[in-house]
């Protein structure tokens, strides 16, 4: 799954599964932290905190199209491609050298329904920790 472009703010997005560690936050919000529109914030509309920096795959990884599996779609209500989102966890180092996402374990959104989970991919090639600033 290729998926959409982020060009907007999307109010609120609710997560079919709340991410590790996060029992309590089901609600989000993606917002926009950059004019390019490459990083966003992954705001909590539950509590004050957690936030998340998240990032479109695109813009760093142009080759990367995770393989969901059809649970998931079928969980997420997804038809096609063009309905999903993938967003990437941003693991903030130091430096932008020291900086990393997650390409094993991305933020899939289906943009109609905006429900969204944390896909957990099969394949074991995809780094945890890959740097954002190659």
């Amino acid at each position: 799954m290729n998926g959409m472009q982020v060009t907007e703010e999307i109010p609120v997005i609710e997560l079919v599964h709340p991410l590790p560690g996060f029992p309590e936050d089901r609600r989000f919000a993606l917002v926009r932290l950059d004019e390019d529109g490459a990083i966003f914030g992954f705001q909590s509309l539950d509590h004050a905190a957690p936030q998340f920096v998240v990032v479109p795959p695109h813009a760093f990884f142009p080759d990367y199209a995770p393989e969901v599996s059809d649970s998931v779609a079928a969980e997420l209500g997804l038809t096609g491609a063009a309905d999903a989102l993938v967003l990437l966890l941003v693991r903030a180092g130091s430096s932008l050298a020291d900086t990393t996402v997650n390409l094993r374990a991305p933020l899939v959104v289906n943009t109609a329904t905006r429900r969204a989970t944390q896909v957990i991919l099969d394949d074991t090639d995809l780094p945890l920790a890959a740097p954002l600033g190659d």
